[in-house]
C-alpha cells in the first residue's frame, strides 16, 4: 500500500516537472506572438497538453494572491492540476521504463 502511494507521489512529481520544463521552454522559444496563425494555434494546443498543469497552477496561485477567486476554486484547480500531472507522470515513467529496457 505504501509502495503504491509512493509511486503516485513520484508520478505526480515527475509529471509536474515535465509540465514545468515544457511550459518554460515554450515561453522562452515563442514568447508572446503578436499574430497567431493556424499553425501557431495548433502548436499552442499541443504544447498545453503537457504544459497545462504548470500553467493552471500558476494561474490559480496568481488569482488567489489577487483575491479574484474563492478558496474552493483555488483548491479545485490545484486538485485538477495534480491529477493531470499524475497522468503525465505515469506516461513519463512508462516511457522511461520502456527506454531503460530497450
Amino acid at each position: 500500500m505504501l509502495h503504491d502511494f509512493l509511486v503516485v507521489l513520484f508520478a505526480t512529481a515527475a509529471g509536474f516537472t515535465a509540465s514545468g520544463i515544457v511550459s518554460n521552454a515554450y515561453r522562452l522559444i515563442v514568447g508572446k506572438p503578436a499574430n497567431e496563425g493556424k499553425l501557431m494555434f495548433t502548436a499552442h494546443v499541443g504544447v498545453m497538453v503537457i504544459a497545462g498543469p504548470s500553467v493552471m497552477f500558476e494561474n490559480a496561485v496568481k488569482a488567489i494572491r489577487e483575491k479574484s477567486c474563492s478558496q474552493m476554486t483555488f483548491w479545485l484547480s490545484v486538485a485538477v492540476s495534480g491529477y493531470w500531472s499524475m497522468a503525465i507522470g505515469l506516461i513519463v515513467l512508462e516511457l522511461s521504463i520502456y527506454l531503460a529496457h530497450r
